[in-house]
């Protein structure tokens, strides 16, 4: 709201000089200058890791001024707790469980031509339907205690190169817990890539975004895994997303990041994201094609699924602002015509369905969240399912998270 007080003083000041003059002919000495108006708040700094909400970075990070060669250093973190109880739990997995879902630091620059993002520390991967691996195992046996690392070339406003570790441009859900609207990454994310090596072009023109990575796919260490998406943003209350990618060619590599069968695979989404007021709405569509690999003798496989997110955020004039209420409902099948087809679901030809309930409340850089999930198979293979035994059909679990992000 404009500052109204300067001006309602001079007004008067003057009223009242003139006033004078007029009974004595004195002239009136000059009116005293307006008061110089508050300086506008800074706007927050860019973050360059993806947030879906409804929990959100701090919008105060710490900052490190570096003089003229790096400029403004923004640091981030997120430290969570973690815990779990759930039935029919597989071989190897447990009935509950606590960890430390996050324990991360996030250095960037976000201005100038030179730009950078490294991400440090450990986190976790809880995902509905497969058994729950520990921060420190999975941090060692994926992409290690810097995950996500780049630098970014920006020699104009609409045109950028990153080079690096980069997170993939596939999907709707992203891979830390604090990212996304619920704790566990869906049904869906488990046929996509999470982090991959290599160069990402950016390009901006008009409402679209395009984007267009060459990379080693599931983290392979082969670069012929080729990722792209195109994002337009129809209005403020819309964007509509086409994304994808493929293995330019067969790969045999395999290893605990490296799902070999996925590796070779192509997939693409079809994501609408639509906000009205408190609620958003993000349904997508995916659908994987895994080729047959000789060397592995291995037929080919597919799975075709769609999922809809629904969030509702209490707004600020509720007693309860603070709170969201995020949804998740998901659909997916696999196909296979043999056999020798790879295990993409729960089994050859299996189906699967999930929901996801994901009550929280974040105050200032605090958040605190429970989960009810349920995941239930069909058409599975015995041994692929559920329980020790892998024959149950489905899966609940309940989750609460807890942390801070300073």
């Amino acid at each position: 709201m404009r500052n109204i007080t300067p001006t309602v003083m001079s007004l008067t000041s003057a009223l009242l000089l003139s006033t004078a003059a007029m009974a004595d002919d004195t002239p009136p000495p000059a009116a005293p200058a307006a008061a110089p108006a508050a300086p506008a708040a800074p706007a927050a700094p860019a973050f360059q890791l993806g947030m879906d909400g409804p929990i959100t970075i701090n919008p105060t990070p710490y900052t490190v001024s570096s003089g003229s060669a790096l400029g403004t250093i923004i640091i981030n973190g997120a430290v969570s707790g973690i815990a779990m109880a759930q039935d029919h739990h597989v071989s190897g997995d447990h009935s509950g469980w606590g960890d430390l879902s996050n324990a991360q630091i996030l250095i960037e620059k976000t201005d100038g031509p030179l730009q950078f993002f490294v991400d440090a520390g450990t986190y976790s991967f809880p995902d509905l339907g497969t058994p729950y691996t520990r921060s420190n195992k999975i941090t060692s046996s994926s992409f290690g205690a810097v995950p996500i690392a780049f630098l970014k070339w920006v020699p104009t406003g609409a045109f950028s190169v990153q080079v690096g570790k980069l997170p993939t441009l596939i999907g709707a859900e992203y891979n830390y817990t604090f990212e996304n609207t619920n704790i566990e990454r869906g049904l869906l994310w488990n046929q996509e890539n999470q982090v991959a090596r290599g160069i990402q072009a950016n390009y901006t023109y008009g409402p679209v975004l395009f984007n267009l990575s060459l990379n080693d796919g599931f983290y392979s260490g082969k670069y012929s895994y080729v990722t792209g998406a195109a994002t337009w943003t129809i209005d403020g209350s819309n964007t509509l997303e086409l994304s994808g990618g493929g293995n330019t060619k067969t790969t045999t590599v395999s290893n605990s990041a490296t799902p070999v069968f996925l590796n070779n695979s192509s997939m693409i989404n079809l994501i609408w994201t639509h906000t009205q007021g408190p609620w958003t709405f993000q349904p997508y569509y995916q659908y994987t094609s895994v080729p047959s690999v000789p060397a592995l003798k291995s037929s080919g496989a597919s799975t075709s699924g769609a999922a809809v997110f629904i969030d509702y955020a209490f707004p600020s004039t509720s007693p309860l602002t603070g709170f969201s209420l995020p949804v998740r409902v998901e659909y997916i099948t696999s196909k296979s015509n043999a056999a020798s087809s790879p295990n993409l679901l729960y089994g050859p030809s299996s189906k699967a369905w999930s929901f996801t309930f994901t009550p929280t409340y974040q105050w200032k850089i605090y958040f605190v969240r429970g989960e009810l999930s349920y995941t239930n198979a069909s058409s599975l293979t015995a041994g692929d399912g559920f329980g020790t035994l892998g024959t149950a059909k489905s899966q609940t679990r309940a989750l609460l998270e807890t942390g801070v992000l300073f």
